[in-house]
């Protein structure tokens, strides 16, 4: 097993549950209003994002390394009895999954232990996966929380949407722009300490 497939086995192995099971709010807040079709879930974890989407009727390929997160994320659909899910492991980096989709997510989509280069040329691809009329949402964090004095990654760079837009080197007779934001959110620390983090969207529709 390459050492990026393992890190991300361990990070899941080593807890039962690390996400909260919700729906991303950026996600929901960017997709709520569109016409449910075909979507295409990156980096899904434990399914939260999948199983949201699939029950506002869309149908779901969630993808992500861990084979753990997966199986993981499949129980909790059957747990809730949400169908419509196709689970797929891929690395990223290396396959993709086969088709056209009428919304892709990727919902911060980031790794401490990613390539140069890897998270661009992924979305580069994610973008080429949407269908025309489709909708491409990418949602990461802005920066760590403003109560955290030593971050546990200091190396990753979270982009801006200016820069997540400029790495996709999209046409710009292919694809409108919709939203490009900073949000921020109240985020306390696990001690109680107050704070806030700041995360970033962009959502492009690609022409018909």
């Amino acid at each position: 097993m390459d050492s990026t497939r393992q890190f991300w086995e361990d990070f899941y192995r080593d807890k039962d549950q690390v996400w909260s099971g919700k729906v991303n709010p950026l996600l929901e807040r960017e997709v709520a209003a569109l016409t449910p079709g075909t979507a295409l879930d990156l980096g899904c974890g434990e399914g939260g994002d999948a199983i949201w989407l699939a029950r506002q009727g869309w149908r779901v390929t969630a993808v992500d390394i861990s084979e753990t997160a997966l199986k993981r994320a499949a129980g909790h659909a059957a747990e809730a009895g949400v169908e419509g899910i196709v689970w797929e492991r891929h690395d990223l980096a290396v396959s993709f999954p086969e088709g056209s989709f009428d919304l892709v997510s990727a919902q911060f989509f980031h790794s401490p232990v990613e390539e140069d280069g890897e998270r661009d040329k992924a979305l580069r691809r994610a973008a080429e996966a949407v269908a025309p009329g489709g909708t491409l949402v990418v949602a990461g964090h802005a920066g760590w929380p403003t109560w955290m004095e030593e971050p546990p990654h200091e190396h990753i760079h979270f982009p801006t949407p200016a820069e997540v837009l400029e790495a996709l080197t999209l046409d710009e007779s292919e694809w409108a722009v919709e939203v490009q934001d900073v949000v921020a959110r109240d985020f306390p620390g696990p001690e109680g300490q107050a704070g806030t983090r700041s995360d970033n969207v962009l959502r492009v529709r690609r022409n018909v």
